[in-house]
């Protein structure tokens, strides 16, 4: 009787382990479905995340952050640049900024209030020029600054004083109320606070690369002191190795910024796919992620591609 039941107790004992091995082959089972299945949706993940985003850009520096859309980031950019171009000082551009974004919301307009165009709203009927070159974000703003430093004393007037002798508005107090916004602008786009602008856009978005044009179009902006070299070719007319890679000398870490940020802000339209510069770079493929470290990333030029 006790060899019987020391005998019917191991197929007993038997079944129990067999259950056991069989609910941690099934749990292994499940934990390598779910791994599967985890890997498989992080890559899903990883290859839909370019698109997730959209486009635009942000501005975030120590005094707050802004969104924008790509071409308010491009006109902004441009702004600084002619700033640079004709030697102003930041207030210049912290005035030319507020003014922009009560007049334009920073967008280059097709037209506006009676026979008003472009990103200041300027009217050829006043004497600012063609409604064509008003319409050009580098001669319209030029044209602003060119009236701005005939305002005697702007750099210490108030900001709506400065921007009202200059367009004459039927409400020149509105001009105020941008001032936050334009020295947030101005801290990023003039290079004060590196690397804190950042644009992206989904891939399918991407453009021919036009970097023989973008250069051109960055020079009108930043000034013919504005030294170009590299492989690329600068030509006007010449096919674009997207490949290769143009230099663009910084004459001094702000205005290497304002270039490099420049460079990123027209990407999307001039099909440039990476910019390197002061140990950092940014690409198109992973713009939303902003600028990047990159030991490599030389200090006295920005590199494009």
């Amino acid at each position: 009787m006790a060899v019987w039941s020391r005998l019917k107790a191991r197929p007993e004992a038997g079944t129990s382990g067999g259950k056991r091995r069989r609910g941690r082959r099934w749990a292994i089972g499940v934990c390598v479905v779910a791994l599967l299945a985890g890997g498989g949706a992080y890559v899903a993940y990883d290859r839909a995340r370019p698109y997730l985003h959209g486009s635009g850009c942000e501005v975030r520096t120590t005094q707050g952050t802004m969104p924008l859309d790509l071409e308010q980031g491009a006109n902004a950019a441009t702004i600084a640049a002619v700033a640079f171009r004709k030697k102003l000082p930041e207030r210049a551009a912290v005035i030319a900024y507020a003014t922009a974004m009560q007049e334009s919301h920073i967008h280059n307009l097709p037209g506006g209030d009676r026979d008003s165009v472009g990103m200041f709203q300027q009217r050829p009927s006043q004497g600012w020029g063609t409604p064509d070159k008003l319409r050009d974000p580098v001669q319209a703003t030029s044209k602003f600054f060119d009236a701005l430093v005939h305002v005697k004393g702007y750099v210490d007037r108030d900001l709506h004083d400065a921007a009202q002798e200059v367009q004459r508005s039927a409400d020149g107090d509105a001009y105020a109320q941008h001032e936050p916004d334009g020295k947030l602008l101005a801290t990023a786009f003039t290079g004060r606070e590196p690397a804190t602008a950042r644009c992206w856009y989904p891939p399918d978005e991407k453009t021919t690369s036009r970097r023989p044009e973008a250069l051109r179009e960055m020079r009108r902006a930043f000034g013919s002191r504005l030294k170009v070299g590299g492989p690329g070719p600068l030509k006007a007319g010449s096919p674009s190795d997207p490949d290769s890679w143009n230099a663009v000398k910084a004459t001094n870490p702000r205005a290497g910024w304002a270039v490099a940020t420049w460079a990123m802000t027209h990407a999307q339209p001039y099909g440039l796919t990476e910019i390197r510069y002061a140990g950092k770079h940014w690409t198109a493929e992973a713009g939303h992620d902003g600028w990047i470290e990159d030991k490599d990333a030389p200090k006295d030029a920005i590199i494009v591609r």
